[in-house]
């Protein structure tokens, strides 16, 4: 049953929206289509206004598919709870409830260890809307039929009378045979622990960051061990260390199952099932619970862009035809990256997807969501082949995937309806309009975008220009590119700068060196000494000018060496390069730790002034010469030359209010790394002489690659 209710055109600007009014469907002019709030968008945008049809007419589909689920399920609420009754379920009495949609299916059974694998001998009863539903009592002896672990497999007799085994597309629990000899295709176990097995959650939530500062985070590799780390030695080694760090967020990378463990969690086979490769799902419970103790906001980097192709072991061809769950023919093929695309019109891979997301919030406790490729899901194109000028038309044209638009429309109205204190993030580097603010105004709803230009643009940098060659002013730009009143994140590298094949910006910076010349006992190292200052001022800049909120990828704040790269044949199945090396930055011999407390210094004063959560930083002055780029941001005056070898005494520096200032951070120190040039007890005093369109003005000395930050001398 799809709940698509519009007509595709060849001009969308002629389409016309059908509205469910009062039970019959009717057409409707798009133009009168009401939105709440669509004037405080357009009053913000008016480069918005020519558009305002097809952004009536989005809101307009989103209506109309969330009332077709409170017709069919009352309330959506309701509707993405279905956890609760899809898959296999233990009742209090010890029967079994199962549930399933295989809408080509002629038949479905249920087998495994309970039936002696007897395929045939448990079958599903058939009901409406290609649903499926099984019980059964419990034994004589009041003990139930299926135990805690015991092995199942969903078996799918299709239109070819063939029987097809399938995981439950709802399956909470699946692991890898230990007996290698079985292959390698998952199976699932029923999990269903006694009740003083089950982790009981001890800690409240903490409250949603003013000023987000992310670490992403990936449990498998965050041991120092050739192995696959665990949730329980992530809790009890690494969110000290995220903590003391000064990071107040974790974005937990590669939690929903996937079969292939290089595919870094972005082949997701099995939706419902925390990764058993890290342990238990009531270990990844006791992760979450211990960082809400350290005061930690948890995001899940969820993944429904797309799916897996494996069908034993994943969603793909469920019910035995290429559809189920996702478009049909090529329309349901990722060009890249060999994968499904779901069926966002769809009536039951909504309730799927929306119950997904419910799952992880109320069984595992997560706070928010980083969405994974979220520019596939709003384009026909996927985003491929596509260069994103800007231009409006690239966002309300036919290429625009309204059936993925919509999706995301509903998700984020209903979990910030339902979790006030939830976060959502986009994976958007297309900068669609209005994705960063409320559906009511005829947005997308989320809280914020990844600034994925800034981590090309360092990138882009380090590669292929000279540092004395950058261009002060393209990296103010660069940095302070955004939609206004939609919060970015930023951030200088992520995971995917650390992958094979690329080289994170330590190691653009250092790798001629790093292996000979990052202990303190060595000789000094131009290339060292020139790569840890550009390492510190890029992660400030970066941190105070490119965003509403920072993310850092685990390692890459003591400039982790080398590159990420996960056991798989092309390796020799190695995990030299899927792990962490702590002891890199724990050694107070090696230069590592200089990185480090740079950004833990960083993080530190954010917290106490809250750039953050502060209006965007003004760039009053940028100097191409003198490669210097100064702005205030949270009445702190962050000073950056960039220049390799001039340091400029007596720099004159514009300042908005008059006073004393004093110097709270500066790169130049030696526990950053520095060479102690700066004095940073010498107080600087303004004059009443205008500069850089301030009223006042101080004269600073700063040195070359070096980053100085200022505040009142009371504050």
């Amino acid at each position: 049953m799809s709940v698509v209710t519009y007509i595709e055109s060849h001009s969308i600007s002629s389409l016309r929206v059908l509205r469910n009014m009062g039970g019959k469907w009717s057409s409707m002019d798009p133009s009168q289509i009401e939105v709440p709030e669509i004037k405080t968008l357009l009053d913000r945008d008016p480069y918005l206004k020519p558009y305002e049809t097809d952004i009536r007419r989005r809101y307009a589909l989103f209506k109309d598919y969330t009332e077709k689920i409170e017709a069919g399920d009352t309330d959506l609420k309701q509707f993405t709870m279905a956890y609760k009754n899809f898959g296999i379920h233990i009742l209090d009495d010890n029967s079994i409830i199962a549930q399933e949609w295989a809408p080509a299916a002629q038949e479905v059974f249920l087998t495994g260890d309970f039936n002696n694998w007897n395929r045939t001998s448990t079958p599903y009863k058939k009901l409406e809307y290609g649903k499926w539903e099984l019980r059964l009592p419990p034994n004589a002896d009041g003990s139930c039929p299926i135990k805690h672990l015991s092995e199942v497999k969903i078996i799918i007799k299709d239109y070819n009378n063939e029987l097809l085994e399938r995981l439950s597309p709802w399956a909470t629990y699946v692991i890898q045979p230990a007996d290698k000899s079985e292959g390698t295709t998952y199976k699932q176990r029923i999990w269903h622990p006694s009740p003083e097995k089950v982790y009981k959650f001890k800690h409240p939530k903490p409250k949603r960051p003013d000023g987000l500062r992310i670490y992403e985070c990936h449990v498998g590799i965050a041991t120092q061990e050739l192995r696959v780390g665990t949730y329980l030695e992530f809790a009890k080694d690494i969110i000290p260390r995220i903590v003391k760090q000064g990071y107040n967020a974790i974005q937990l990378m590669a939690i929903m199952e996937h079969a292939y463990y290089a595919s870094f969690g972005y082949q997701v086979t099995s939706f419902y099932a925390a990764s058993s490769r890290y342990g238990t799902p009531e270990e990844l419970k006791e992760l979450v619970d211990v960082a809400h103790q350290h005061g930690l906001y948890v995001l899940l980097d969820v993944v429904h862009s797309h799916a897996s192709k494996n069908t034993l072991d994943g969603l793909n061809m469920f019910d035995g035809t290429d559809a189920c769950f996702f478009h049909s023919g090529s329309r349901g093929d990722h060009p890249l990256w060999d994968s499904r695309l779901f069926n966002y019109g769809e009536y039951e891979v909504l309730r799927f997807l929306l119950s997904n997301l419910r799952w992880y919030i109320e069984e595992y406790g997560f706070d928010g969501f980083r969405f994974d490729g979220v520019t596939s899901m709003l384009y026909h194109s996927r985003g491929f082949g596509q260069g994103f000028s800007g231009h409006y038309d690239e966002y309300y044209g036919l290429n625009v995937d309204m059936e993925g638009v919509v999706y995301l429309m509903i998700a984020n109205q209903m979990l910030h309806d339902i979790y006030p204190e939830m976060i959502t993030i986009a994976e958007d580097v297309s900068g669609m309009p209005g994705v960063c603010r409320p559906v009511a105004e005829g947005g997308m709803g989320f809280d914020y975008r990844l600034a994925m230009a800034i981590p090309d643009k360092w990138i882009k940098l380090l590669k292929e220009v000279k540092d004395e060659d950058w261009e002060i002013g393209d990296i103010c730009w660069t940095l302070s590119n955004r939609r206004w009143m939609e919060k970015a994140v930023a951030y200088s590298e992520s995971h995917d700068q650390a992958l094979v094949g690329d080289k994170t910006i330590a190691f653009w910076l250092m790798d001629k060196e790093m292996y000979t010349h990052m202990s303190v006992v060595t000789s000094r190292s131009d290339v060292i000494s020139r790569g840890i200052a550009l390492h510190n001022l890029i992660t400030l800049i970066t941190h105070a000018l490119g965003g509403e909120a920072y993310l850092n990828f685990m390692g890459n704040e003591f400039g982790h060496p080398e590159w990420l790269d996960f056991p798989r044949i092309g390796n020799g199945n190695s995990y030299h390069y899927a792990r962490r090396q702590w002891n890199l930055v724990d050694d107070e011999l090696l230069k590592y730790r200089y990185m480090n407390n740079w950004d833990r210094a960083v993080n530190t004063l954010e917290e106490k002034y809250g750039w953050l959560h502060a209006n965007p930083g003004y760039v009053s002055w940028k100097h191409e010469d003198d490669k210097v780029i100064v702005f205030d941001r949270a009445d702190l005056v962050f000073v950056f030359n960039f220049h390799p070898n001039k340091s400029f005494a007596d720099y004159p520096v514009g300042i908005k209010n008059p006073g004393s200032y004093k110097i709270v951070l500066c790169s130049d120190d030696e526990q950053f790394g520095g060479e102690n040039r700066v004095d940073a007890n010498v107080r600087h005093f303004t004059q009443p002489e205008s500069f850089s369109a301030y009223p006042h003005k101080t004269m600073v000395y700063i040195p070359c690659r070096t980053a100085i930050v200022y505040a009142q001398a009371d504050s």
